[in-house]
């Protein structure tokens, strides 16, 4: 089976696909739209791709090719926790570098730690965590390191020479399965946090209380929300779809009929599926 995913080599998002498909074939891909429309075009089975980040929010991109192929659903979702290290070529030294290279998410989720011990060194954006610590590998001459993650330094041959510079604990990131199957992912081997469901949601006509009327509809159920996000619609400014997430299974007459009643007030109602919340070592 040939599994996707949020490339390139050494990203944390490979990590994540490592352990959900240790025995599949693992496909790098340039860009999030790319692991979708792989997806939708068959020439893969699924992928792995992130949707969120507990410190630097939501992958919007995510958000929007879910809302934009409709025919796409989400098997799984894992969660991992986040370490940043910096790494440098092993036959180089930390005193002599001039410029940190990384994504711009990783240097702001070290930011503190960076402009404590390093504040006099740029910093440069780069395309990927991964990405940079090839570049560092690539390029012994230049003075330069990178903050990307323990894989990458293994892949690359790196030196770490600050380890868990993230400058809060609780760095974790959301990932999600995603194919046109109607099957949740399942693996026994891995731990298993919860369950949720998922759906995208357009409001009915704008009217007062719109939104009151859509959340009313879990409300009396007493179906608790874990999640609900707002995404612009790129029609016009005040247009959103709503991402959805509902705690615990999803398999009784009193649920399924949450998407009879979101149906009968005009809501549009894309169900992305019902499936498990994995953990994932980082």
């Amino acid at each position: 089976m040939k599994i996707a995913f949020l490339g390139p080599h050494a990203s944390f998002t490979q990590l994540a696909a490592t352990q959900l498909f240790p025995d599949e074939e693992l496909l790098p891909q340039a860009n999030i739209l790319d692991c979708f429309r792989a997806v939708d075009q068959g020439e893969v089975s699924k992928a792995v791709v992130p949707l969120e980040n507990s410190i630097e929010g939501t992958v919007s991109m995510t958000l929007d090719y879910l809302y934009k192929t409709p025919s796409i659903k989400i098997e799984a979702e894992a969660v991992m926790p986040i370490a940043h290290h910096l790494m440098i070529h092993p036959e180089n030294n930390i005193e002599d570098v001039e410029k940190i290279h990384s994504h711009p998410q990783a240097l702001a989720q070290s930011f503190h730690f960076l402009d404590t011990h390093y504040k006099d060194i740029a910093k440069q954006d780069f395309s990927s965590t991964a990405a940079a610590a090839k570049y560092v590998s690539e390029n012994k001459d230049l003075k330069i390191a990178a903050v990307a993650n323990q894989f990458a330094a293994n892949l690359y041959g790196l030196k770490i020479v600050n380890r868990n510079i993230q400058d809060f604990e609780q760095n974790h990131t959301r990932f999600i399965v995603i194919s046109k199957q109607d099957t949740s992912y399942q693996n026994d081997k891995l731990q298993i946090l919860g369950e949720k469901s998922g759906m995208l949601i357009n409001l009915p006509e704008d009217h007062p209380g719109g939104l009151h009327q859509v959340l009313s509809v879990f409300a009396w159920r007493k179906m608790n929300l874990s999640k609900i996000e707002s995404r612009t619609l790129k029609t016009g400014l005040g247009n959103y779809f709503f991402f959805i997430n509902v705690e615990g299974r999803w398999n009784n007459i009193l649920h399924e009929n949450v998407l009879l009643e979101l149906q009968s007030i005009s809501a549009e109602v894309d169900f992305l599926g019902s499936y498990k919340e994995y953990l994932l070592e980082s």
